[in-house]
């Protein structure tokens, strides 16, 4: 056959550690139909301040890989809540080849169509709060790129019809495909008149949605005469590929004949008829796919080599299973996005009669839908069951109901199908499931019921059960529960949901409590972050002593909004907030920048300048309400503001000691046990804020930050200036009628304990 090859690639992005599927990287991917081969090359490299990030360490990347929906994983070990069913995935972890850069390839020979969705993530970190912008973070970027493969024009086999194929010695196999209808319970697959050879040496295999592998069901056709291949309970509304393979070392041209024969259900004792008045009767599509296939609705084409011919009876058997019952459908209603309620006609609660099971049809939207959490409840009526012992089984497949014929089996798997079992019964009368990230199209849920005995379960009598049935989804399971949070999630145009746990609380639905704070633990670590601001008492007393009202208005700004800040800001259950949360994160980074800006202007004795002072307090308010909106977290939001007051500062002490010839301030004691303690205490604060804190000490490191930042303040903010009462002349200069006067001591630094008042105005 010819091969078209396809190419897809992503945008390279940001790899995170493990903390919870919501800090995760997920890509989407389709795989068109009859694809051979899928090819992912996954590109992982280092950057570190724009450049190759050599030195930064070698982290492990794990990468996962699930069709029809995103994996769910649980890469931490933990437990997932009752009732979940967790589909498997595939996993790969990366390592490094090279010091900036590494490549892995993940290969899947007739990957299923559809949607493919990887998952990237790093190994989960010590959890460290690093302050942005203080260094060159290592970065670690992952891009996937696609290949695929795929046959063009593969041979479309119509149930009923025989089709001729002669494969010549350099051919090894011939691949054919047919589309299987709704209602359709068995294939039969069957290669005639095989000539060329002796013993037809061939293979016959098949399998559901992508071409077989060398796995898929198979049947010598050398050791089985007829060479019939049957499949049950196949599929609905996929395509079926049939290969026909010679065996190694044969030679020359082997012609043969393949038909198929589709079972309709509903009909079991006959087979479907070749053609059907319209393409709605058999829910096919209207163009099979190959360049000249016959479409529903005309005639059969006129016999030619290797082509199909007029239709061939075939005797069909009654087989167990193939009998279906009605399926009653859902109705859909969307009420938000992943808030999706199915309600059933006539319903929620369902007769299930003793002779027959009841089946009902879910059907998921593709892509919409498989972001969220199915939930399946049911619910027994015991007074229903007129004191029998009744047990309702309910069996929940994708794609094809299991309804088998064999009322004693208690199983929803077979062969092929592997589906979810639920059970209820006097003594248990609720079951639920729940599904995360469910694959879309049809699920059919069948129940039936059975009376137990010694001997097992039987058919019962007479009895027919009502169950309470309610289907739905969500997006998160019980909404992540009081310790965590359900977050919507975006990756380029597909939506999916996932917990963000807190307080120690982990699981896909923040159920898993190994590692969970206990009340007392979140009440202390709560106290210790609100009532560590009442060290700004002190220098509240100390600015409002030395008249500084402005400076003691913002530190009681500070500690009312950072009281209350970290009383919201709590991941447990010891949360109060009296505004919303990011009101109160504003005021208090607003306040805390404040703080350290008054109180530097305060140092740089500006006092007597008012008019100055005064521009300084209302420029330093409105650029750092500018900074804050702009970037709250970073580096330069507490640089930035301080380096400029420090530099006023610096600029005011140089002048003071220019122009009096003698350091400022002039005293050894206001170095000693004033700026040289407070300077120290504050540089401590920082350090610790920005190399100690992670989020396992959070509580009680920026509990000392609370308190080594307040202290800081009560040591730096200067004294109230105090003139003494013998006063010299002061100089006069006149000017408009008044005399302008200056106060030296204040000029000088320096404090006297006897109390004098003077005017800055005089009167002339």
């Amino acid at each position: 056959g010819l091969f078209v090859t396809d190419y897809f690639t992503r945008t390279p992005r940001k790899l995170s550690p493990f903390r919870s599927f919501a800090s995760i990287e997920l890509f989407h991917f389709h795989i068109p139909e009859d694809t051979v081969i899928a090819v992912w090359n996954l590109i992982t490299f280092k950057e570190q301040g724009g450049t190759f990030g050599d030195q930064c360490p070698d982290r492990s990347i794990t990468v996962y890989f699930r069709s029809g929906a995103p994996s769910v994983i649980n890469p931490l070990h933990t437990h997932f809540p009752r009732d979940t069913a967790v589909p498997g995935s595939f996993a790969l972890t990366l390592t490094w080849t090279l010091p900036n850069r590494t490549t892995g390839v993940f290969n899947v020979t007739s990957p299923l169509p559809g949607d493919w969705f990887l998952a990237a993530h790093l190994p989960k970190d010590e959890g460290k709060i690093s302050v942005k912008g203080l260094y060159e973070e290592c970065q670690y970027l992952f891009q996937p790129q696609l290949i695929v493969q795929r046959l063009v024009n593969i041979a479309v086999l119509y149930p009923g019809h025989v089709t001729e194929q002669s494969m010549a010695p350099h051919n090894r196999s011939c691949l054919y495909k047919v589309f299987v209808p709704s209602y359709t319970s068995r294939v039969l697959v069957e290669v005639l008149r095989c000539r060329g050879a002796e013993g037809c040496p061939l293979w016959l295999r098949v399998r559901a949605k992508a071409p077989p592998l060398h796995n898929s069901t198979t049947l010598d056709c050398r050791e089985h005469t007829p060479c019939q291949l049957a499949q049950d309970l196949p599929f609905w509304q996929h395509w079926y590929y049939v290969l026909v393979e010679k065996h190694p070392g044969v030679l020359g041209t082997i012609s043969f004949q393949v038909t198929v024969q589709l079972t309709d259900c509903s009909r079991p004792s006959l087979a479907r008829p070749p053609f059907l008045p319209s393409g709605a009767s058999m829910n096919m599509p209207h163009s099979f796919g190959s360049a000249g296939g016959l479409a529903l609705g005309d005639s059969p084409p006129p016999t030619s080599p290797n082509d199909t011919k007029q239709p061939v009876p075939i005797p069909v058997t009654s087989h167990a299973g193939e009998r279906c019952w009605p399926v009653r459908p859902t109705l859909r209603n969307e009420l938000d996005t992943f808030s999706v309620h199915f309600y059933i006609f006539f319903g929620p609660n369902v007769s299930v009669p003793p002779d027959r099971p009841a089946v009902f049809v879910i059907n998921l939207l593709p892509v919409l839908d498989s972001g969220g959490v199915l939930n399946l409840e049911l619910r027994l009526n015991v007074s229903s069951l007129c004191g029998e012992n009744v047990t309702v089984f309910g069996c929940l497949n994708h794609e094809v109901p299991l309804t088998s014929s064999d009322n004693t089996s208690v199983t929803c798997e077979t062969e092929f199908l592997a589906g979810f079992l639920l059970s209820v019964n006097a003594t248990v009368s609720l079951s639920r499931l729940r599904i995360p990230y469910p694959q879309t199209g049809s699920w059919y849920l069948s129940l039936r019921s059975l009376c137990a005995t010694e001997h097992g379960f039987e058919p019962c009598t007479n009895v027919t059960a009502e169950v309470y049935l309610r289907a739905y989804l969500s997006p998160c399971i019980n909404d992540c529960g009081i310790y965590g949070q359900c977050k919507l999630l975006r990756t380029n145009n597909y939506l999916y949901a996932a917990c963000e746990c807190k307080a120690g609380w982990n699981g896909w639905g923040c159920t898993d409590n190994a590692e969970a704070f206990s009340y007392g633990f979140q009440l202390l670590s709560t106290l210790l972050l609100c009532l560590s601001n009442v060290m700004f008492v002190p220098p509240v007393a100390i600015a409002v002593r030395s008249h500084y009202l402005l400076e003691a208005a913002v530190y009681i700004f500070t500690m009312f909004f950072s009281t209350f800040y970290h009383a919201c800001d709590q991941p447990g259950i010891v949360v109060f907030c009296i505004m919303e949360y990011d009101v109160l994160q504003f005021c208090d980074f607003l306040g805390s920048l404040m703080s350290v800006w008054v109180t530097v202007i305060a140092m740089a004795r500006l006092q007597p300048i008012v008019k100055q002072a005064s521009v300084l307090y209302l420029l330093g308010a409105m650029l750092l309400s500018m900074a804050l909106q702009m970037d709250r977290h970073g580096l330069w939001n507490l640089l930035g503001p301080s380096l400029f007051a420090l530099g006023i500062m610096a600029v005011a002490w140089t002048a003071r000691t220019i122009r009096r010839r003698h350091c400022y301030p002039p005293t050894w004691k206001r170095w000693a046990f004033y700026l040289c303690p407070g300077a120290l205490i504050a540089a401590a604060a920082v350090l610790l804020y920005a190399f100690v804190e992670t989020e396992e000490n959070y509580f009680y490191i920026h509990s000392i930050w609370h308190l080594l930042i307040a202290g800081s303040v009560g040591f730096l903010l200067p004294p109230r200036a105090k003139p003494s009462r013998r006063l010299g002349p002061l100089p006069r200069r006149k000017g408009c009628g008044y005399q302008l006067c200056v106060n030296e001591q204040e000029e000088l630094g320096l404090v006297d304990p006897a109390v004098a008042s003077i005017n800055s105005i005089c009167t002339s």
